[in-house]
């Protein structure tokens, strides 16, 4: 085992050499081998502490191997507590933030919950259907340009603009599904890729209704009305969602409204047809689920989630740009997913919190945030593959227990 880990040491201090000494070194026309070196005596220690934390371990007597790992028992504890308290924790502290936090953190915040309706409405097309979707970010687009042409030139309000945006996110979810029903892996992703990149370049170059790389500009804000009782009688007031504490609060509404529809969902038998597809369509076919109206239900209302946060965040910038919907964001998205637990609702919602707010954090290092990203995705991957927060499924189906069965007499 030592020569075994040893040969690993060697095998990724030499690809960290060839990562980063090119990339850290050359700066312009001259090279900075002090620089260069000195990252990667960092990454390269790193390494040497995790294998002499390995083989620590694995010196420990055997009884100690048998003893609960500190993160399941972490795990026991807090199950232990009743969902309840939990949950009711978690909002109240949601439901306070703005109050403790400034602007940007709030403005931050927002982008998270937004990101996590996302990552809820592509899980239902990944997580629960199985279906690799690449341009997810495309329905966010739909839904964003739906209210912001409505507002300009219709004046429809956010609240009568936003079932339109749903029926007509979920129609072209519908349009972009059906040509797939009967692709799978690498097939299906590079289609629905095509199809989201299609849908940019249609905003981008069609200046006369999108007005193209110059984007809209000039919607109006959230409004709420609530009766107001002055002399001349009863009558509504308006108020319109300016404040980024009032916008939170909207989002935050909406997050749990996404997160209590695909939790329903996830529980429900459609649900179920679902998952039967994503383990085995045909043996899901042969039992009598209807497979081509189930999947094109999961992309009608993945896309409908995702049209719900375009409006949102096209009525918060009153602003909107096809640069805004680009590939990454709908990478991103799938990160979320990938990284929170396929299938899992709490571990999409962390791992959303985690991927939007950690870089905010990190924003004095920029040089580097894309370098952790990657670190930590391709760690996690390795270390944790089911998520931050699986499912049990999921958990049981890449852990497998390869304890024998006893023999029978």
């Amino acid at each position: 085992m030592v020569r075994q880990e040893l040969k690993k040491l060697v095998v990724y201090s030499f690809f960290l050499a060839i990562l980063l000494i090119p990339m850290l070194g050359f700066k312009t026309t001259t090279f900075e081998p002090g620089r260069a070196f000195k990252t990667l005596g960092v990454f390269v220690a790193i390494l040497i502490f995790n294998f002499i934390v390995k083989m620590i371990r694995s010196q420990r007597k055997p009884a100690d191997a048998q003893k609960t790992p500190f993160t399941e028992r972490m795990q026991e504890q807090i199950n232990r507590l009743p969902k309840t308290y939990t949950l009711g924790g978690l909002i109240a502290l949601a439901v306070i933030f703005p109050l403790l936090a400034d602007n940007y953190m709030i403005d931050v915040g927002i982008t998270c919950l937004i990101y996590v309706c996302l990552g809820l409405g592509l899980n239902i097309v990944v997580g629960l259907c199985g279906l690799l979707d690449l341009g997810y970010i495309a329905f966010y687009a739909v839904g964003a340009y739906t209210y912001s042409l409505l507002n300009l030139t219709f004046g429809l309000s956010f609240w009568a603009a936003l079932p339109i945006g749903v029926v007509l996110g979920m129609i072209v979810g519908c349009i972009i599904g059906y040509p797939t029903l009967k692709m799978r892996g690498d097939y299906l992703a590079i289609v629905t890729l095509g199809f989201g990149e299609i849908v940019r370049l249609v905003l981008n170059n069609w200046d006369s209704l999108t007005a193209g790389p110059n984007g809209l500009f000039g919607m109006k804000r959230p409004v709420l009305y609530y009766p107001s009782f002055a002399e001349d009688g009863f009558a509504w007031a308006s108020y319109y969602l300016k404040s980024l504490p009032a916008l939170y609060y909207l989002i935050f509404i909406i997050a749990i409204l996404v997160i209590i529809g695909v939790r329903r969902l996830d529980n429900s038998r459609i649900g179920r047809a679902w998952i039967a597809i994503r383990e085995d369509e045909v043996a899901a076919e042969l039992s009598g689920v209807p497979t081509t109206w189930i999947k094109l239900l999961a992309y009608a209302l993945g896309a409908a989630f995702a049209s719900v946060a375009g409006a949102f965040f096209a009525a918060k910038l009153s602003y909107t740009n096809p640069n805004f919907f680009l590939f990454m964001e709908s990478c991103i998205v799938l990160c979320i997913v990938v990284l929170g637990g396929v299938g899992s609702i709490p571990g999409i919602i962390v791992a959303g919190f985690v991927l939007i707010a950690a870089p905010e954090v990190f924003r004095g290092l920029e040089n580097y945030r894309m370098l952790a990203f990657g670190a930590i995705m391709t760690i996690m991957m390795i270390i944790k593959p089911e998520g931050l927060i699986p499912a049990s499924r999921r958990r049981r189906e890449l852990h497998e227990t390869n304890e024998k069965k006893p023999a029978e007499n």
